[in-house]
């Protein structure tokens, strides 16, 4: 089965968000559905660009997104599916397309993900220590 990358996109206003009632709760959820599916591969989600990313071009280093944007990456998941058009039905159920941001999906190339010691017992939520993300033939 493919496997493919749902970039989640959020305002840059993270408040905005969280003051909607229930929106962190509706991510919750969706995450719980994703593992009960056995779709979820990998989840991360992101602090804040605006009060926590740090961007380098070059030899410069600047506080802040790397671009000024009115979206910003809140979080990745990698997914598993049989085709584009499943990956994007999984993708739609994200609360992030109801709550002013969106997603996009793209087809996973490779990837890893290591295990670490002490890693508070999310290695099950994540690939096999040393596995790639991506075993299998990427999309086509």
């Amino acid at each position: 089965m493919a496997q493919y990358a749902i970039l989640i996109y959020a305002k840059t206003h993270a408040d905005a968000a969280e003051a909607a009632p229930g929106a962190r709760a509706a991510h919750d959820r969706h995450f719980e559905e994703l593992v009960r599916s056995g779709a979820l591969v990998a989840a991360f989600a992101l602090h804040p660009a605006a009060d926590t990313a740090t961007s380098v071009r070059g030899d410069v280093v600047t506080d802040g997104p790397f671009i000024d944007a009115k979206e910003v990456v809140a979080g990745i998941a990698v997914v598993e599916a049989p085709d584009l058009d499943a990956a994007l039905e999984i993708a739609r159920a994200n609360p992030a397309t109801w709550q002013g941001g969106g997603v996009e999906v793209r087809p996973v190339e490779g990837g890893f993900v290591a295990e670490r010691a002490g890693d508070g017992g999310r290695a099950g939520d994540r690939p096999a220590a040393g596995r790639s993300v991506a075993d299998r033939p990427a999309a086509t």
